[in-house]
């Protein structure tokens, strides 16, 4: 029987930061109202000219993640790439990265589209083929552009001050040892799809539909951050417990939780719930607002990166966002 490790991580952000200040000077807010109710300080944004795409940063990542795992390109067998602002309506990021990395001719690339909790999505994919024996080296990616889709105004700000820009990536490798990914825990509720969304463009409102309406918006995202939040702080702390009764364990038993970076209210909430002390939750979410499907990675790079993290160490991720969907894995370092 295989597992599944992680071998190597890496992550890439952009280098223009947009301070809460920034935007203050172009919408109708200020640092304080944005801290207090996200905990975000910054984010950084891609800028027109930087060479900075979805893609692009996603290959950057990777390649710090690939020398991390001390493999090389060529060691890659499949891609599984989360993310929902692709630099193509289609296709997909994933097959533009397979070719930008100069990995192996027609090797598998496949894009995960489940938004917050796209990047677990793709993890537990490229767990189970590797399980299987199918795969040896999966390269994980997520990756976000959030800047050039959003509404920088007053009229947008609910969203626009909570999103940012980034990438991050993790070699998952092939393992005989009793560690790594010990389980991943998947769910969706799709009846609250339209709590958090973007409608347009789609093929059910088509590109001729939206011009010839000017005052149509709907191709901005849409949130009702209340119903977010209270169904985020619910279906946060039950996967992960399901996760960890999968496994014969307690939340005593975990070394570090890293939850999905959407608002820093709702991490410090999960984590009193849970019982952990602040060391034990890691966030970044004050450098780099939300990036979706790339917050995991990204974060699960720097905690390594900062030695929070060490070996027999047990990591928790959990994600909720769109869809809804919602998901945890948990990991034995």
């Amino acid at each position: 029987m295989y597992n599944s490790k992680i071998a190597g991580t890496g992550h890439f952000v952009p280098e223009n930061v947009v301070t809460n200040d920034d935007l203050s000077k172009i919408m109708d807010t200020n640092d304080e109202w944005i801290q207090e109710r996200t905990g975000i300080k910054e984010r950084r944004h891609v800028v027109e000219g930087d060479g900075n795409t979805n893609s692009s940063m996603a290959v950057k990542a990777s390649k710090i993640a690939i020398k991390k795992a001390g493999l090389v390109v060529d060691d890659i067998e499949f891609i599984v790439y989360a993310t929902i602002s692709s630099d193509l309506f289609f296709p997909g990021s994933s097959a533009l990265v397979q070719e930008q990395l100069g990995c192996k001719e027609n090797i598998a690339a496949l894009e995960v589209r489940n938004a917050c909790s796209g990047f677990i999505y793709a993890l537990s994919v490229a767990d189970q083929f590797i399980k299987t024996g199918m795969y040896k080296n999966v390269l994980v990616i997520g990756a976000e552009v959030h800047s050039t889709g959003i509404d920088l105004t007053t009229r947008g700000r609910d969203v626009s001050v909570l999103f940012g820009d980034g990438a991050g990536a993790v070699v998952l490798s092939q393992t005989t040892e009793e560690r790594g990914i010990l389980s991943t825990h998947l769910h969706a509720e799709g009846k609250h799809a339209k709590e958090l969304y973007v409608e347009a463009p789609s093929s059910t409102k088509w590109v001729p539909k939206l011009l010839a309406d000017t005052d149509d918006l709907s191709y901005y995202p849409y949130m009702n951050g209340r119903e977010v939040f209270k169904h985020a702080v619910t279906r946060f702390p039950e996967v992960i417990i399901e996760g960890l009764e999968a496994n014969n364990m307690t939340s005593n038993d975990i070394d570090l939780f890293i939850p999905h970076q959407a608002n820093l209210r709702i991490s410090q909430f999960v984590g009193k719930r849970l019982g952990l002390p602040e060391e034990k939750v890691f966030n970044n979410i004050q450098k780099y607002g939300n990036t979706t499907a790339a917050t995991l990675p990204i974060a699960l790079d720097e905690a390594l990166e900062e030695g929070k993290i060490k070996e027999g160490d047990t990591v928790v991720l959990a994600a909720f966002g769109a869809g809804f969907t919602w998901a945890s894995a948990i990991i034995k370092w």
